[in-house]
């Protein structure tokens, strides 16, 4: 299963962006999706997830600015970010777990795309 990532760039603090991840190959389900995040020098941590039937989990530093979302219908999930800040510079990352088919999971990370706050 591949994902692709995209809606990265350059934004100003206070700006919003609005990133987006696709899969796609041989999918039988996808469990939950979500979003993480590598700054520089630093571990990468979790951002947000949403499970199959909709449920969320947002890390303490972005909850009430980013909004996570999916269209199972497109094996698609969307973070959109919004009150931007400089330390919400990272790469961001696109995780989705499932199944390939009855008895054979799949865990695939996309490529990631860079989010950059100016001050």
């Amino acid at each position: 299963v591949q994902l692709q990532a995209s809606g990265g760039g350059l934004v100003q603090a206070g700006g919003s962006l609005r990133l987006s991840c696709a899969a796609s190959g041989s999918i039988f389900s996808i469990n939950a999706m979500g979003w993480y995040r590598q700054a520089p020098g630093k571990q990468r941590e979790l951002v947000a997830t949403i499970t199959s039937g909709g449920r969320t989990n947002y890390a303490d530093s972005v909850k009430g600015r980013f909004t996570i979302s999916r269209d199972n219908a497109k094996n698609t999930v969307y973070l959109q970010m919004n009150s931007l800040r400089p330390e919400d510079t990272a790469v961001y990352y696109c995780n989705a777990d499932g199944n390939v088919s009855w008895y054979r999971r799949f865990d695939s990370w996309g490529q990631g795309t860079l989010v950059t706050v100016s001050s």
